[in-house]
């Protein structure tokens, strides 16, 4: 992914949804562009329209920490686009390290794995910044039972949301799982503007899905920390599960945990999916091998 365009696709992208009523600007006159002009930014960040236009073209090095904060007041970014501002601007000053990289996926450490099957009674996934699936517990397998039913190791749950035609039947909430989603894919490029098994990713998606092509132009970013998601389960139907998410300091990975208050038919879902896994691990086409 080159910094420049990125950079100069996201801060034109912003200043595009800022209008000057919003941004406390009157304006005069017939207006050619939405949104609000080079020179109103550059006033309201408090630098020149020249250094502005600077930073809007893809030149982000050098740029301070003051003028950063000030752009994002400017642009009204909320605290996501914000942080993924700073990203772009450290990335932007940043010689690629010439290290080997492995190829194949880390191994998990084998404490992580008792943690997930520890969790007996709720899903849990353990995924990687590309969102490679390392681990999942068996509920966590049965949940998801859809995306490990093909062959191919790593699972990618990007791969599964916008190419695998079973994913718009099992998300109930599909366009807004798949939009959530390339927001948390573009803040992961901008963190790892080095990686080109994450930009041959991004490559394959926009080839190869027309919704990855559209969202990703608009160049909105989203972290996931918690929520609600709804699924279609091919056995046990509805579901609706909370979802926490936790980030493992010092490893290149984030448990995913999926949760149902007790009680609910939700919670029946996931007391039954457990049961449906443990007499049908054999025949489901679910396999249970470690993945490396």
């Amino acid at each position: 992914m080159d910094n420049r365009s990125e950079v100069r696709a996201f801060l034109t992208s912003r200043r595009a949804k800022i209008s000057p009523e919003q941004a406390g600007i009157p304006a005069y006159g017939g207006r050619r562009v939405a949104g609000l002009r080079r020179g109103e930014v550059a006033a309201l960040a408090g630098v020149s329209v020249e250094y502005y236009t600077r930073l809007e073209r893809g030149n982000l090095a050098g740029a301070s920490e003051s003028v950063l904060a000030a752009v994002a007041r400017a642009l009204q970014l909320d605290e996501t686009e914000t942080s993924h501002l700073y990203h772009l601007a450290r990335a932007a000053g940043h010689a690629p390290a010439h290290t080997h990289r492995r190829d194949s996926a880390p191994e998990v450490r084998p404490a992580i794995r008792r943690v997930l099957d520890s969790m007996t009674a709720a899903p849990a996934l353990l995924r990687n910044h590309r969102f490679d699936i390392l681990e999942a517990n068996p509920l966590g397998e049965a949940l998801y039972a859809p995306m490990f039913a093909g062959p191919d190791r790593p699972v990618n749950t990007m791969r599964f949301i916008f190419l695998d035609p079973n994913a718009q039947a099992f998300f109930a909430d599909w366009q807004q799982v798949a939009r959530s989603a390339v927001g948390a894919l573009r803040i992961a490029a901008a963190r790892h503007p080095d990686d080109h098994r994450l930009m041959n990713l991004i490559g394959e998606l926009s080839m190869r899905s027309e919704a990855f092509r559209t969202w990703w132009a608009a160049h909105d970013v989203y972290v996931h920390r918690h929520g609600s998601k709804r699924f279609r389960h091919p056995v046990v139907g509805e579901l609706e599960l909370d979802h926490e998410l936790l980030d493992l300091p010092g490893e290149d990975a984030t448990i995913v945990i999926y949760t149902a208050e007790a009680g609910t038919a939700s919670g029946d879902g996931l007391a039954l999916l457990a049961t449906w896994f443990a007499s049908n691990e054999d025949g489901a086409g679910i396999s249970r091998e470690r993945r490396p």
